[in-house]
């Protein structure tokens, strides 16, 4: 395969065109990594956090595709990491778990989107290479009562600092009723 591309791809991506994919769903890593390279990028793959702190600590990457919740930690250290390394970074963190508490944290660390998954590549795609000026349309309904704790909660578990005894003290909770909140998918 040759490593000219063209004008086009150049004129979105850049001259970096270097992407780090971490995930732990290799299946799905595999189809990711495969129809993002055919996109134009040089991909490189991480399927843990300390894997992938390693290699953006050798070579960050121009953009990083990043699992929140991966088997030895979080996602949201790896994006950190790549701020510190290099600022003009451009990361999207992808989870099954999303909650706006989570999404804002992401967006301090230095991640530009945050999506829910299943994304799909285009999806990713589209959020590596958007300039941040479109505006998103307003949700069609609103999120239910049950939502709303939720989203409580994680802000004050992030706040926290992800201190499970903490959170539960501030929201004069058990610990083990809040651990079990916490291991749940949040409701729709």
């Amino acid at each position: 395969m040759s490593d000219e591309v063209s004008p086009d791809v150049t004129e979105i991506l850049g001259e970096d065109r270097t992407l780090l994919i971490v995930e732990d769903d290799k299946p799905f890593l595999t189809r990711l990594a495969r129809a993002m390279e055919g996109r134009g990028f040089l991909v490189d793959t991480a399927e843990s956090v300390e894997e992938a702190i390693s290699k953006v600590k050798s070579a960050p990457p121009a953009y990083a595709v990043v699992d929140m919740r991966l088997g030895d930690g979080n996602g949201l250290d790896v994006v950190a990491t790549l701020r510190e390394k290099r600022e003009d970074a451009r990361a999207v963190i992808l989870t099954g778990y999303g909650n706006i508490a989570t999404a804002v944290t992401a967006v301090k660390l230095g991640a530009i989107d945050y999506l829910s998954k299943p994304a799909d590549a285009d999806d990713v795609y589209a959020a590596l290479t958007s300039s941040g000026a479109e505006k998103v349309a307003p949700p069609e309904n609103p999120m239910s009562a049950d939502r709303v704790r939720w989203e409580h909660i994680q802000r004050v578990y992030e706040m926290c600092d992800r201190n499970v005894s903490e959170t539960a003290r501030r929201l004069n909770m058990h610990r083990r009723t809040l651990q079990r909140i916490l291991a749940k998918r949040a409701p729709r």
